[in-house]
């Protein structure tokens, strides 16, 4: 769905929730084949089963059914008489067609909050009273190069200091530290393209994090249904003697509306599982065992279609591709028939997190690279950087060096970002 549709669904929705009628729709929306029979039955489970809850679902997950959606859409409510709400979405299409400025995105830009980096008298604090807690603080974050000179976050001693004060950092002392699920999704239907290299990226993953002490299992191919499935299992085990659980996803991607944290990854079967969904499997309520512990999410899959073509710097330094390499977006290829799309979608809202950090391939919105051969820009430079700093740099001064090295390769860029709600600082046991 282009963002101008969106947007006017968006638009649209708190009226749309308040006055459809989604009983006679059922049918209609099937033979017009705009949902599946089981995307249908999905939205009739949504939220408590009401018809608000049914309609809000509906009109969230209509943005995931292509570009012509809507138009489709608005046919279905005249069919079924609902004349006054196919004419609010017609005449609105028509004015943003028109005008595109007119209908701006409702959505903020989404802020990654992670605590404040520790100032020099809190780490006296933390060595000289290794007991007392440092109060927290919350800031907002812009992921960039970080400082890595003499005396900054990556001083290894002050880095030990720190990953030995409980009341600082996470205490991974468990051996292994906990699960660590690799699901890589390399074969799919519907349009989508094969993902060379992607077995590549699993490879090293699946030997790095072994190497950080973490037991890891692998499963390829899997449709939307069969991911949900193994991670409800994996959030299911006791994971009470173990101190983490970390969950890798190497599959395509796609925008989706979201409260909290963006983007959807696409199964096999071309249906869409939200981020936001995949993290909420491990919240509190859901898998009681891990309250407490970090619980990390890397996921190598595109944010959106756009391509970023960078912009000027005085002293650029940038890697250029390997000869020979063509590196390929983890976007779905939906883009390029009129008849299909990204496929967004969105999940009910999140509990208040905490202890939880997912870190992306690339910003929201934009494609995330990946070479035939060699695997993905995000994951080659993951497990570089974890090679050699994992050592002595904690999680997110980790991310930081990924996101500096990722941002400095080929023509089109691309930014590797996260959201953080860590309560301390985590560094891998090596």
């Amino acid at each position: 769905m282009d963002d101008a549709d969106r947007q006017v669904l968006r638009r649209c929705r708190v009226r749309l929730v308040s006055e459809l009628q989604v009983a006679p729709l059922w049918d209609v929306l099937l033979s017009r084949e705009l949902f599946t029979p089981g995307m249908i039955e999905d939205i009739q489970q949504a939220g408590s089963g009401s018809r608000p809850d049914q309609a809000r679902q509906l009109v969230i997950d209509l943005e995931t059914r292509g570009r012509q959606a809507l138009p489709l859409f608005i046919s279905c409510l005249e069919d079924t008489g609902q004349t006054s709400l196919a004419s609010l979405l017609r005449t609105s299409s028509q004015a943003a067609k028109r005008d595109p400025k007119a209908i701006r995105p409702l959505d903020p830009i989404p802020v990654v909050l992670g605590p404040v980096d520790l100032k020099r008298e809190e780490l006296r604090i933390a060595k000289q009273y290794p007991s007392k807690p440092i109060p927290g603080k919350l800031t907002s974050e812009v992921l960039g190069p970080e400082d890595i000179g003499p005396g900054g976050l990556s001083d290894v001693r002050a880095q030990r200091e720190l990953r030995g004060n409980a009341d600082v950092a996470y205490v991974l002392n468990a051996d292994p530290c906990g699960y660590c699920l690799i699901i890589n999704n390399v074969t799919f239907s519907l349009g989508l393209s094969t993902r060379l290299g992607s077995n590549v990226d699993c490879e090293k993953l699946t030997h790095r994090f072994r190497l950080l002490h973490f037991s890891v299992e692998v499963k390829c191919n899997l449709t939307s249904k069969q991911m949900v499935q193994a991670l409800v299992e994996l959030a299911r085990r006791d994971h009470g003697a173990l101190d983490c659980c970390v969950v890798v996803i190497l599959s395509h991607g796609c925008e989706a509306s979201h409260r909290q944290f963006p983007g959807a990854i696409y199964g096999t079967d071309g249906c869409p599982v939200p981020v936001e969904r995949i993290v909420n499997i491990f919240n509190g309520t859901s898998c009681p065992s891990l309250g407490g512990k970090p619980k990390l999410f890397f996921i190598q899959a595109c944010g959106g279609e756009q391509k970023d073509p960078g912009f000027e710097v005085a002293s650029p330094s940038f890697e250029d591709r390997a000869p020979g390499s063509n590196p390929e977006p983890d976007a779905a290829p939906f883009q390029d028939n009129p008849g299909n799309c990204d496929q967004p979608d969105a999940i009910s809202s999140l509990p208040t997190p905490s202890d939880i950090f997912v870190s992306y391939s690339t910003f929201p919105g934009f494609v995330s690279w990946r070479d035939p051969n060699s695997g993905s820009w995000y994951i080659e430079t993951l497990d570089r950087v974890f090679e050699q700093w994992a050592y002595s740099d904690d999680l997110q001064s980790l991310l930081l060096r990924v996101a500096n090295a990722v941002s400095e390769k080929g023509i089109y860029k691309q930014i590797p970002g996260c959201f953080n709600f860590l309560r301390k600082k985590l560094f891998f046991k090596t």
